[in-house]
């Protein structure tokens, strides 16, 4: 299961945030220093119409860290440290930047979809509770199946909205299907290696042996060693290896 939460650095409370790093032993002048960091700032909106400049009253800002400060992504790893606690006795948690995975397992189908509401249900607690919200819209669950096991039926909602089920979801920049067979990955792998070979034949005639290196490392290597000990043993990667022998010139340069 999936869940992604709205907007994570605008949506840090500064009170919470210096609470939780009091708990996290970070107090003192340390603590005093991001107090002084966050708080006491002030943002307003002005709009220009022709040469006339209109703006709104100035109002203090309870929430968020500045946009593209080094220390923004830290205070949010302090804010969400205790989520993975929240539901640890149901599911094991898999945290990623702003998007939260959990692996939920069951034998029994009917525990198994009450599991994953009851998980549902008090994620949407943790997240109220620090004012933070759930993207329900990519908010999804994904079952991980044999060959030989057919899909469960499940109905995952909360407040009447319907989490859905997908067959294969994006995660650290692997798309992961439900068979775990790594056709979805290779399947978008593929029309990018056929892009990155039409710059390199294009930028062949152009360029020197070292610099069209460069540029395979730039374009191609790094989309085909991305994730590779994954889906390198995929029977699907048999795909990748047709790709790169109709191009064998352009990716033996």
């Amino acid at each position: 299961m999936n869940e992604n939460i709205k907007s994570f650095t605008k949506r840090i409370n500064h009170n919470i945030l210096l609470l939780k790093m009091e708990f996290y032993d970070i107090v003192g002048k340390a603590n005093t220093l991001i107090k002084s960091y966050l708080q006491n700032r002030y943002q307003r909106v002005q709009i220009k119409k022709d040469t006339i400049y209109y703006c709104s009253e100035w109002e203090l800002i309870t929430d968020g860290v500045p946009q593209g400060s080094i220390l923004g992504p830290l205070f949010f790893l302090l804010y969400i440290n205790d989520l993975p606690k929240a539901i640890s006795d149901l599911s094991t948690p898999i945290l990623f930047t702003d998007d939260t995975s959990r692996i939920i397992s069951n034998p029994n189908s009917s525990q198994f979809e009450k599991d994953i509401n009851t998980v549902i249900h008090t994620l949407h607690k943790w997240f109220h509770n620090n004012l933070l919200f759930l993207n329900f819209e990519k908010t999804q669950f994904l079952q991980f199946l044999t060959k030989n096991i057919n899909a469960t039926k499940l109905h995952v909602i909360y407040n009447n909205i319907h989490i859905s089920n997908t067959e294969h979801s994006k995660f650290g920049g692997l798309m992961i299907n439900s068979g775990l067979s790594w056709k979805s990955h290779i399947d978008l792998l593929i029309p990018k290696l056929n892009t990155a070979t039409y710059v390199i034949r294009s930028l062949k005639q152009l360029l020197n042996l070292e610099t069209l290196k460069k540029a395979y490392f730039s374009f191609a290597h790094s989309i085909l060693s991305y994730g590779i000990i994954f889906w390198g043993i995929s029977n699907y990667s048999k795909n990748i290896q047709n790709t790169k022998k109709n191009n064998k010139d352009y990716y033996e340069c």
